[in-house]
């Protein structure tokens, strides 16, 4: 649970240190800028602007019942980071599996990737597709409605 915070942890202490050595330099408004920018980049990161996350086996039952796509996640994925960002409110209505707090989840995308964790992988209909494209991430969403 705590491997999920490290990178956000480091992010913002090194923004904090940048900041600090920009105070003492005499540069108020480069120690901000550092500052909020390390902290955009802490929240980019944090599991936090993921939709909540449920079990494999609780998406795949939803799945069944409404159609919509399941997402297999991990914090710290900038390709999940891209895909969360890019389907925007819409990325809410999908059922997003964060495989590092799900053993079932995990072995669902080892199976799809050749033993790897490859992530995002998207499964719709039961047939996984690795790192898709988000505009066709939202296609299947709409078709699914």
């Amino acid at each position: 649970m705590m491997r999920v915070w490290i990178l956000p942890a480091i992010l913002l202490l090194c923004g904090s240190v940048i900041a600090v050595g920009q105070l003492f330099r005499g540069n108020p408004v480069a120690a901000v800028a550092f500052l909020l920018l390390f902290v955009l980049l802490t929240a980019a990161t944090s599991p936090l602007i993921f939709p909540r996350s449920v079990g494999a086996q609780e998406a795949e039952r939803r799945s069944a019942a409404d159609g919509r796509p399941i997402v297999f996640w991990r914090p710290g994925c900038t390709f999940c980071v891209r895909l969360r960002f890019r389907l925007g409110s819409r990325a809410r209505q999908l059922h997003w599996v964060n495989i590092w707090r799900d053993p079932a989840g995990a072995a669902v995308v080892r199976s799809a990737n050749d033993g790897n964790e490859t992530v995002p992988t998207v499964l719709v209909a039961g047939t996984p597709h690795v790192n898709p494209d988000p505009a066709w991430v939202r296609e299947q969403l709409a078709s699914s409605a």
